[in-house]
């Protein structure tokens, strides 16, 4: 028992947990507890607010058949040097929901030598998510903070917290490491998908991320917008496999010569960054370059209607939230330059951020005035919950999060809230991208 303690006091002085949650520990028998600490993975998985810490996988030191979710505490730390993390979002207990035998990478099995617990994981659980938002060299972004667990089985006193590496579904799939060369030995990060089992030529789907997801770590790109989706096997298969790129700006797409720019001035990537995405079709030949298509959120968005404004004739179609260009540094030749692409906007109501009667509203009404036949726009009222689990359509999160409602294909009407049709039938936005073609 002792020794149970004293390494729980040595988690705490090194910042596995606060001294103050020693209180919450269990007591255990003092069998076992001479083992040396065990080694875990945590796994990080994208939800619709952003990534959580959801699973952590134990190695065990012998076989088992079977686990029990009520005999482990999990507790976490989260530190982000230089940076004041709040108390309750520092450190504390996680909620073990549910435990199974596993192999290494969680897979459930019927006997081995790893258990797998499940963590409970929420929209208002920051204590669940290994990044962090904050202002670093006076610009806004996310960050990944040094995550740290403590578990206890109480039954044996048997502790794990030598951290072995981590897990990102969907994420784990992308090539990370992807450079691009421009201007004066600048370089921009990207994240790649490569479908498997094609036959032919197959689309490309670009992401272009938030403002908070800049830097060169594309990992924060697909994670910080649940963006990996794209490669997940439900939106896979209605494009019949896609390679899915998600360059990273080094700032924020929105960047100009002096501050941020809304569109009344250039901004300082969008010729790089077309670069990129034409190198990258270069170099991956099974692209169909009649099928390529762009979108993104906020700064991502505007970055989207840019290049589309910039090369209309290069892309398939765009899909475009809580877009961020402001109307009124849109020509009417611009316009007219752009009627003929197929885009689906999706925006809320009350986004506080970009506001929708300052960018997305006026040019959906000209766009259509202009005679343009395949552009969508589903405007929502609040952007709420979609799983049900945490209140459905009475749980409101922030409403300029409307890429939710791209990133799991939810969008499906229009405007005047009728379906959206293809073929004499509706469809969701992927549904409909998917059929997207240049002429």
């Amino acid at each position: 028992m002792k020794k149970l303690y004293l390494v729980l006091i040595l988690a705490a002085v090194f910042g596995h947990i606060s001294i103050h949650t020693l209180s919450a520990y269990p007591k255990v028998s003092d069998e076992n507890t001479a083992a040396a600490p065990g080694d875990y993975r945590w796994v990080v998985e994208g939800f619709d607010w952003g990534p959580a810490v959801n699973k952590v996988i134990l190695t065990l030191s012998e076989s088992a058949k079977e686990a029990n979710a009520a005999q482990y505490q999990v507790f976490a730390s989260r530190s982000l040097e230089g940076v004041e993390i709040a108390p309750e979002s520092a450190s504390g207990n996680r909620t073990v929901v549910y435990a199974y035998v596993s192999d290494e990478k969680g897979n459930r099995v019927a006997e081995g030598k790893h258990v797998t617990l499940v963590l409970a994981v929420s929209p208002v659980m920051p204590l669940g998510s290994p990044f962090q938002y904050t202002r670093i060299n006076n610009r806004g972004g996310n960050y990944w903070v040094d995550y740290k667990l403590t578990i206890i089985h109480t039954k044996t006193g048997r502790i794990w917290n030598n951290p072995v590496g981590k897990i990102m579904p969907l994420v784990d799939n992308f090539d990370l490491t992807g450079k691009f060369s421009y201007g004066n030995n600048q370089t921009m990060s990207y994240a790649s998908y490569t479908p498997s089992k094609t036959t032919g030529k197959v689309p490309l789907i670009i992401w272009l991320h938030g403002g908070g997801e800049g830097g060169f770590d594309p990992t924060m790109a697909l994670l910080g917008n649940r963006a990996a989706n794209y490669a997940s096997p439900e939106i896979q298969v209605l494009f019949g496999g896609a390679y899915v790129l998600a360059p990273q700006a080094p700032t924020f797409w929105m960047q100009g010569p002096e501050g941020m720019t809304r569109g009344k001035d250039n901004d300082v990537y969008n010729q790089a960054v077309f670069a990129l995405i034409q190198d990258f079709v270069a170099k991956n030949p099974n692209i169909d370059p009649k099928r390529i298509y762009v979108g993104g959120c906020s700064n991502g968005g505007y970055m989207s209607l840019k290049l589309i404004l910039e090369h209309p004739d290069y892309f398939a179609a765009g899909y475009i939230s809580a877009l961020a260009y402001n109307n009124e540094f849109i020509t009417d030749a611009q316009i007219q330059k752009i009627k003929n692409v197929p885009m689906w906007f999706i925006h809320a109501k009350e986004d506080p951020t970009t506001v929708a009667d300052q960018t997305v509203v006026p040019l959906y009404h000209r766009l259509k005035a202009a005679g343009a036949k395949n552009v969508y726009f589903t405007f929502y009222d609040h952007v709420t919950d979609i799983t049900g689990f945490y209140g459905g359509e009475n749980f409101r999160y922030n409403a300029h999060w409307s890429w939710i409602y791209s990133h799991a294909n939810l969008a499906r009407r229009d405007f005047d809230g009728s379906a959206v049709m293809l073929n004499g039938r509706p469809v969701t936005i992927m549904e409909w991208m998917a059929a997207q073609r240049k002429k």
